[in-house]
This record gives structure tokens, sequence and C-alpha cells, in this order.
């Protein structure tokens, strides 16, 4: 797909040369061709005013016109073509009031961090460079551009994207940039928390969660945006399961090894034992965290919504932190139990959040082995198999249509899992001896 994406952007370079205009790869696509990375994307500037891209490419849609911001369709991908600007005043810490239309310098010295603000000649093949985002990429610096008060002033979540960006890179942030974003981490609930949420998302989801939120904590955002994560520091728990340390070093390991994780196991990871500060507790010499799973699941719910997470993915979560320890139960599970257990919507979803749990302390994967081998020696069909017996039939025994009906099919349902029960005539059968028939008569 980028390698499609790149042969797109390509082509809208040259049509827009050809219709005179300069045109160039810009911000991160060029970043990561030059670390040798394969670019999620490829956006491209230009010198062309929208009204002229828009023109020259059927089935553009204008989403910034005013912000001269276009998407112009390259395949199966819609590709970022914006003309080069410098911006005015901001007064929203996020839009400038203003924008004037200029060159390529211009757009450079409005970017955030000069690693994004270099510019890609792929005509050419050649860097245009006029931030100095080379010398920064070979030293590995995320650095803002110009003056670091200036550029947070005008978006407040460049703090959180330089962080993610030294994150994903492995890079340092360069002195000044870090001190700004340490002074003015309390203003960053200046912007919506749709955003925000949308930056921890993609922190987590990079491959480098745990440095990410090592670098969100000694910021201060930690303890603004998520402030329920920032106070498992300290947080002691017992030596024999926990050799790694508290609750915040284990929270660390944990998502350490987060890979692509889908935005439920993301935060499922992150907030699995987030009630552990508030249930704390000692039983004699043994520290105790009664409830902490329970407790957890409500505030993994207040937490996602404060983060403008959706509904489907805040009911998930809880349902990860709730249970995040039932897998020690399985191996004494009933075997009706068990396959109820191992049938939930987001089992595999639950597996993965134990798994990393169970690496995050001692490494013991005993009770995630015991699940992925049951689900693997169990057919589908064993673990949600066919009904035998239906309402009708228990209406046909003489049973009145209530809440008895449940009850009674739940019943067979679980001696058929049990395997006791395998045939419709012994499922009537047993309904018959433990039931009765007729109820209605007598």
């Amino acid at each position: 797909m980028a390698q499609n994406e790149r042969t797109g952007a390509l082509e809208i370079v040259r049509r827009l040369r050809a219709a005179g205009y300069e045109a160039l790869f810009a911000g991160g696509c060029v970043r990561d061709e030059a670390l040798g990375r394969t670019p999620k994307d490829y956006d491209v500037a230009t010198s062309a005013p929208a009204e002229r891209v828009l023109a020259l490419f059927s089935g553009s849609v204008p989403v910034g016109v005013q912000f001269g911001v276009v998407l112009v369709p390259a395949g199966s991908a819609r590709l970022e073509v914006a003309t080069f600007r410098r911006d005015g005043t901001y007064l929203d810490a996020r839009h400038p009031v203003d924008v004037h239309f200029g060159n390529a310098e211009d757009d450079a010295a409005r970017r955030d961090f000069t690693i994004n603000g270099m510019f890609y000649d792929p005509i050419a093949e050649r860097v245009i460079d006029y931030v100095d985002g080379r010398n920064d990429l070979a030293r590995g610096l995320v650095r803002a551009i110009g003056d670091p008060a200036a550029r947070v002033s005008e978006d407040k979540l460049r703090m959180l994207r330089a962080i993610r960006l030294a994150a994903r890179l492995g890079f340092e942030i360069e002195a000044t940039t870090w001190d700004v974003i340490r002074r003015d981490a309390a203003t960053i609930t200046r912007m919506a928390f749709e955003r925000i949420g949308e930056e921890i998302r993609l922190i987590l989801s990079e491959g480098a969660a745990a440095r990410g939120f090592e670098l969100l904590h000694a910021s201060g955002l930690l303890a603004v945006i998520l402030p329920e994560v920032a106070a498992m520091e300290g947080v002691e728990q017992s030596p024999e399961h926990h050799p790694e340390g508290d609750v915040w070093r284990h929270t660390l390991r944990v998502i350490d090894q987060l890979r692509e994780p889908s935005e439920t196991v993301a935060f499922g990871a992150l907030l699995h034992d987030v009630a552990k500060p508030v249930c704390a507790g000692r039983r004699g010499d043994r520290i105790t965290f009664y409830g902490h799973s329970e407790q957890g699941a409500l505030m993994a719910i207040d937490i996602c919504r404060r983060l403008k997470r959706s509904r489907a993915v805040w009911e998930r979560v809880a349902y990860l932190v709730r249970n995040h320890l039932r897998l020690m139960d399985a191996p004494k599970m009933r075997r009706a139990t068990l396959k109820r257990f191992l049938r939930e919507d987001g089992i595999e979803e639950l597996l993965e959040v134990a798994r990393l749990d169970a690496l995050g302390a001692g490494g013991d994967l005993q009770y995630y082995d015991f699940c992925r081998q049951a689900l693997a020696e169990l057919s589908n069909e064993e673990i949600r198999p066919a009904p035998l017996l239906t309402g009708r039939d228990l209406i046909a025994l003489g049973h009145a249509p209530g809440p008895r009906f449940a009850e009674i099919l739940h019943a067979v349902e679980e001696q058929q899992l049990e395997g006791t029960l395998g045939t419709r005539d012994d499922a009537l059968a047993w309904v018959h001896a433990h039931f009765g028939d007729n109820p209605r008569q007598q």
C-alpha cells in the first residue's frame, strides 16, 4: 500500500509540475524515507492554489480550502495536497485566524518540528531542508522549529506529538523544547479530549508505548491527562508475584510488549491494574488489592469516556479490565463453565491482555497456555453446540412460557456442555426427570 501511495504521490507531483506549479513531498514521509522507514502516508505541498488543485484532479475533495488543503484520489487512497502557506495568529491553540499563501520556505517555518519540516523533490531526488532537519535526524533529536514556546502555544497537541515522535523513533527531545513541554504541561487540557485521546492511542500502538509513557510521566503531562495512571508509581506489590517492582513499573513492562494492538487491547493493557492504587491494602504481611478488577472496570469506563473513545471501546476495555484475572480460575472450572468462558465475545483480546500481564510480571503463562490448549482441543461445535431443545419442546411438555423457560433451557445446555446430554431424546428425558411434565396440571 505504501509503495502504491508513493507512486500516486509522484504522479500528483508530475501533473502539478506539468501545469507550471512547484510540488514536493512534505512532512513525515520525507522524514521516514530519510530514516529508511516505510512512510504510513504521503503528503504533497505545492505552490498551486486549492482551486487549481481541484480543477486539475477530478474526484478531489476540499477539506480545508481556507488553509489550501485538498484530498486528491490516488488509486484506492486519497492523498493530502496543501498549498505552501504561512500561518497567522493562533487564538484557540489549534487554528490560525488567517493564513497567507507563500513559498516552500514559508511553509517549512510554520511546521512543528525540524524533522517534519523537510521537503523532498522526487523528480530531482533531493531533500530540501530550510530548518536543519537533516542534522536533527542524524543527532536523533525532536526539536521545535524556531521558538518552541511559540510552536506549543499555536497547538498544544504538539507536546504530545513530540513525545510520540521521540518514543517511536527512539529520539531525545531537544532541551529547550522539553523545557517548554514541562512548563506548559498543565495547559494540554485546552485541547479537545478527542485529539488528546487519539494521541494516547497512537503512543500505545506505535511500538514504543513504555518509552512514550515514561516521557509523559516525566513531562508532567500524564498527571494532567491520566492522573489515575500516574498514581501507579510507588504502589508496592508482592515481590513474589511481581519481582519487577511497583504497579507503575509492571504496567510499563506490559505496554512495552504492545505490537500493533487493537485500540481495546492497548487501553486494556494500560488500565488492567488502574484501580490498584485505590484498592491497595495489607492483611498481615501480605499486600492486597481486593476488588481492583471490578473497581478498575468502572475507572476504565470513566477514563475512556474522558478521552472520548467510542462506547464500543470503553465497554470492551471494561470487560478486559474486569476479567483479566479470570484465566487463573480456568483450570478449576467445570467443563460447561470453561466452555462458556472460552466462547465469550472478546475472549481473544482477553487472552492477549492476560498474556501481556503475565509477561510483565514473573512470566508465568500457565493459565494462558491452559486456555489456549483448551481452545485448540475443543471444536466450535463443542463450545457452541446447537440447542437440543427449544421453547416449543417445553410447551409440548406442558410448561408455560415464562422465566422458568430460561432456567430449564440453561440447565439443559449446562448438561450438554458437560457432555452428559447428546441428543434431543436424552434432553427430553432429562427435563422430565428433573422438572416434570405438564406442571400446569399439577
